[in-house]
């Protein structure tokens, strides 16, 4: 449903939010070890991440990167998903077909409509603050 660096995002912005709220700032090769994903293409996310201020990027001997509280509150999936991958998961066909429309639908295209509005409801009401405190509470993971 998303892409690769996608999911990348939500985890290391989850991750990251986590460790901010225990004060800590967290550097790249952690973010990548704690993601399980491959450092060169973690770099690449995070500077996405971060020109869309979705998180801070701090340099200097205790750099690293982090999100304030306040931030966390209102940053909500939906802002990753859309830095990342636009709106490319709301309008996309669930076939994968390029012609797929109201006027010409594939097989699935009405019952896809529907998932694809619960999708936007949770990617649009879901913040980092509420992930990251699950998973500090040891109710999630992020790593495979």
């Amino acid at each position: 449903m998303f892409s690769r660096a996608c999911e990348y995002g939500i985890r290391a912005t989850i991750y990251i939010a986590g460790e901010s709220l225990e004060g800590r700032r967290v550097s790249l090769k952690a973010i990548a070890s704690e993601i399980d994903s491959p450092e060169a293409f973690t770099a690449k996310v995070l500077q996405l991440l971060a020109r869309n201020e979705i998180i801070e990027s701090v340099k200097g001997p205790s750099g690293g990167f982090e999100i304030s509280r306040k931030n966390m509150e209102k940053i909500k999936l939906s802002r990753i998903v859309s830095a990342i991958d636009g709106d490319s998961v709301y309008t996309r066909c669930g076939l994968g077909l390029k012609t797929c429309s109201e006027k010409h639908p594939c097989p699935v295209h009405f019952k896809f409509m529907d998932i694809r509005e619960s999708l936007r409801t949770m990617l649009e009401t879901t913040s980092i603050y509420e992930l990251s405190l699950g998973l500090n509470e040891g109710v999630g993971f992020l790593k495979k």
